[in-house]
């Protein structure tokens, strides 16, 4: 079962702003997308039926830095990481860039990429490593 981090309502409080539409989809794709990235390289008590956070500040963290991904994604203007692929010759004045089509996956495009705000949220000082150990490797 896939688990999101945050409501509307939650983007609401985060951003100060409407939430999109879509907001509901975003929320899941962000959630899953700091799922594959982020939260799996931390350690951190989880309940054994949801796979959610047990401890507060860690759900209140994690709902944070899903936020922050969606706001992240409305401010660069890609929200998928498609704007990365199939650009080959792009010119802007005479500031030309150019790359080969076929190489791009759209794993470079900003819709792609860690919102900044993510660390900040799971940087917090209330976070001891007591509760969450943040890029935690570990094996058995």
């Amino acid at each position: 079962m896939a688990r999101v981090y945050a409501t509307s309502s939650q983007y609401q409080e985060y951003t100060g702003e409407a939430p999109p539409t879509d907001i509901d989809v975003r929320l899941r794709r962000a959630s899953a997308f700091l799922d594959s990235q982020v939260f799996r390289l931390c350690v951190y008590d989880t309940d054994a039926t949801t796979g959610m956070p047990t401890n507060a500040l860690v759900l209140e963290a994690f709902a944070n830095a899903c936020c922050a991904q969606v706001e992240w994604g409305v401010q660069v203007g890609d929200v998928t990481g498609a704007a990365g692929v199939g650009w080959g010759t792009v010119e802007i004045g005479t500031a030309k860039l150019s790359r080969s089509v076929t190489s791009t996956s759209g794993d470079e495009a900003p819709g792609r990429q860690i919102a900044p705000a993510v660390w900040d949220a799971l940087r917090s000082p209330d976070l001891t490593p007591d509760i969450l150990w943040v890029g935690a490797v570990t094996t058995c």
